[in-house]
């Protein structure tokens, strides 16, 4: 294959690699497969795995001998539910007219294939916070899909170059120029196309490189499945093709001449431009993040997914491409602190997920960002200011461990038996210590009760769901005061589905469920005054705390924000804070039907104390009722998740499907006609999506599907509030 385009120098001058490690950070990629579900990132991952030779046999989804969906509940279903890492090793060839892949060591590949469901998407988010590039996996027949724009958000916040991969070419409908645009329309991205399709559906043969002019073509379906894809040719662009080719690397030169100044100075005095220095042009613009390289093929019919291998090692960056991690000193939050890319500064690390292991135990996965760790060295928590030592680190190949002594800068690897650690959490040397900013994850939509089948269940239960919290961000369990049942919050129904099984599988716990309930919240739509005492005498000394306040809406999705007004000592320093812990009390429990109280900005303005009676627990109430008596004259108001909502189906049930949405107050945003196939965009509350997947396929004779995510929040209808005041009732 053509050279690669390797730009990689250490910084400052500076050899950043441990003489000992087997590895460089130059020939290192940390990178992330993501997509909407069931474009094909598990098959796109399998197939790399295969050709660089970490596995011997291809998997397939279908067949559920995948690598990366290792556990049951994903084999079972055909869908990733948890992220899994895996490291890989590419070595590109020369190019020949017959090339036969025998990769050697030479590129070392860390992937993390991440879920495409909207449920796990806190997965896709801690991934993304600590890889340096991802490839975004897009079906060349729908194109940009809902979850799609997630992903790409997402890796957008993080700043995470990346490269496209328009999948399922082979697809009937496949339609990569459609694709292209989507990207392009639908995402804002600058995505120039690096390779074309050679034909589509039943007639895709292979693709053209559009940077060296040439194709590659593998042979027929039944001669290719027997070769499982290794074997192809490297040909002149067909005559059919040649045009279209030429053209494209015109189109492609003068993007990259728009951004890249090198290019530019060779462009404007019509000099040729050498394939290596426009391919280091375009790793240049797409490290920046302003370039997005689209490459084509089709992983499950194993074509193109070679080119999509050397896209990662000539364009995605290796740790030292991307700016060093910034941190904060734990003790003044306002000084910045630097982690530089190299073996040789103080060990500075994120941990991004937590596992539960049934043969090791916790697992806590991290991503080294500056220096190296030992077994045996000992680490600090800056956020519990705990010290733990290290007795075992581990290399993660999906559910397989490897021991190993050491890691070092750039690795993703596991520790074992690390206690006091949540998600998020910077381990680093203590004599340097750093506050690396975590990832952050969106609040759960969904909740049920759950109650133990036995009482040895009761026992279990309890370890079994704080063990699932921790794991997992999105996962909630609180218990309900009033009744005293287990309530467990999440993303949606399959999720809390997963966990339920997992309590089941991993932990023997069996537990009945009642209905999932919505998490609505409360808000208010006008400013309000609060006043509120607490004075209680029984003879001795009494209690006396007095708060007044005022509310404020706030700015949508500032969730709740408390300030302190008094001026003048009217409530002593030491009374302010258990004021402000009754108004965030306050603020969880509602005041209108229990939910939690959103986009509310609160004034603690003055008060009054007594110079004996007065207490925090005193004060604390003052806060409660103070905040309740200001939130019933605010007009006070419940909102309601709605779902981003798109279906696909044919056109011919395109009447009953659109009559059922607006039968579950849907908004129909957008209807698409795509040949036979229509394409809606819809808004829905989340409260009427409950059973929609068994509706549409009765709707649909099982020839519809849809996906959706959250979108944003908005007033209940007056009929539905009274529904749900009514049940609180009872």
């Amino acid at each position: 294959m053509p050279p690669a385009a390797q730009t990689s120098t250490p910084g400052n001058g500076d050899n950043p690699n441990d003489p000992k490690r087997p590895y460089t950070l130059q020939l290192t990629r940390n990178i992330g497969i993501a997509a909407h579900i069931d474009a094909g990132k598990t098959t796109t991952t399998e197939r790399i795995l295969f050709y660089t030779g970490l596995v011997h046999k291809i998997g397939d989804v279908d067949d559920g001998n995948t690598v990366t969906d290792w556990m049951e509940q994903e084999r079972e279903r055909g869908i990733t539910i948890t992220s899994a890492a895996t490291t890989c090793f590419w070595s590109q060839k020369p190019e020949e007219e017959v090339v036969k892949l025998f990769p050697g060591i030479k590129h070392r590949v860390n992937i993390i294939d991440t879920p495409g469901h909207v449920d796990f998407t806190a997965e896709v988010e801690r991934s993304l916070r600590v890889l340096d590039g991802a490839i975004a996996v897009f079906c060349g027949v729908a194109g940009v899909q809902p979850q799609s724009e997630t992903v790409w958000r997402q890796a957008t916040k993080y700043h995470v170059p990346r490269i496209a991969f328009v999948n399922k070419m082979d697809r009937v409908g496949a339609n990569f120029a459609k694709a292209l645009n989507d990207l392009r329309t639908k995402l804002g991205a600058n995505a120039w196309p690096l390779a074309l399709p050679i034909g589509s559906a039943d007639t895709f043969r292979g693709v053209v490189d559009v940077v060296s002019q040439k194709a590659f073509l593998w042979p027929e379906d039944a001669e290719n499945e027997k070769n499982n894809g290794m074997v192809f040719q490297v040909i002149d662009v067909p005559a059919d093709l040649a045009e279209a080719a030429k053209k494209a690397r015109q189109e492609l030169v003068e993007a990259v001449a728009d951004l890249d100044e090198e290019v530019a100075n060779l462009f404007l005095e019509e000099k040729p431009i050498p394939d290596l220095l426009l391919k280091q042009a375009v790793r240049r613009q797409t490290i920046a993040i302003k370039m997005v390289p689209v490459f084509c093929g089709s992983a499950f019919k194993k074509r193109g997914v070679q080119n999509v291998v050397d896209a990662v090692v000539d364009y995605l960056p290796s740790p030292l491409d991307i700016p060093a991690a910034v941190g904060q000193d734990p003790d003044a939050h306002e000084t910045k602190v630097e982690a530089p890319t190299t073996d040789h500064a103080a060990f500075s690390s994120l941990a991004f997920k937590l596992w539960t292991d049934p043969y090791v135990g916790k697992l806590v996965f991290f991503r080294v960002y500056s220096g190296k760790l030992k077994k045996g060295d000992t680490i600090y928590n800056p956020r519990t200011n705990k010290r733990e030592r290290v007795s075992r680190v581990l290399m993660i190949q999906a559910d397989k461990r490897e021991d190993v002594d050491t890691v070092y800068s750039g690795d993703i690897a596991a520790l074992v038996g690390i206690k006091n650690i949540t998600t998020g959490d910077t381990l680093c040397d203590e004599d340097h210590p750093i506050l690396l900013e975590p990832p952050t994850f969106p609040e759960p939509v969904i909740s049920m009760a759950v109650e133990p089948k036995t009482k040895g269940d009761r026992e279990r239960m309890g370890e079994a769901l704080q063990r699932l919290s921790e794991e997992d961000p999105t996962f909630r369990v609180k218990t309900d005061q009033e009744t005293g049942q287990m309530i467990i919050q999440g993303m949606g129904e399959l999720h809390l589905e997963i966990i339920r099984d997992r309590m089941f599988r991993e932990f023997k716990v069996e537990a009945n469920a009642g209905k999932p309930q919505i998490a609505y919240r409360e808000t208010l739509t006008k400013a309000a005054d609060g006043e509120g005492k607490f004075i209680r005498q029984s003879g001795g000394r009494g209690q006396y705390g007095h708060v007044i306040l005022k509310v404020y809406p706030g700015e949508k999705g500032s969730g709740a924000i408390i300030e302190n007004k008094v001026v003048g000592g009217s409530i002593p320093k030491e009374f302010i804070g258990p004021s402000i812990d009754g108004v965030e009390e306050a603020i969880a429990g509602g005041v209108l039907a229990g939910y939690p109280v959103v986009d509310v900005k609160v004034e603690i303005l003055e008060g009054t104390y007594h110079e004996v009676d007065s207490s925090e627990l005193a004060f604390k109430m003052a806060g409660i009722f103070a905040f309740k008596d200001a939130m019933k004259k605010a007009g006070c108001i419940i909102l309601e998740p709605i779902m981003k909502v798109e279906l696909i189906t044919p056109d011919e049930y395109q009447g009953d499907l659109l009559g059922d949405l607006n039968r579950r107050r849907g908004k129909i945003m957008n209807i698409e006609t795509q040949g036979a196939t229509v394409l809606v965009h819809a808004e829905v509350p989340l409260e009427q999506m409950f059973g929609y997947a068994t509706d549409i396929r009765s709707l649909s004779k099982g020839r519809a599907a849809y996906s959706m995510e959250p979108s944003h929040f908005e007033r209940v209808p007056e009929q539905v509030l009274a529904r749900i005041l009514e049940a609180q009732k009872k």
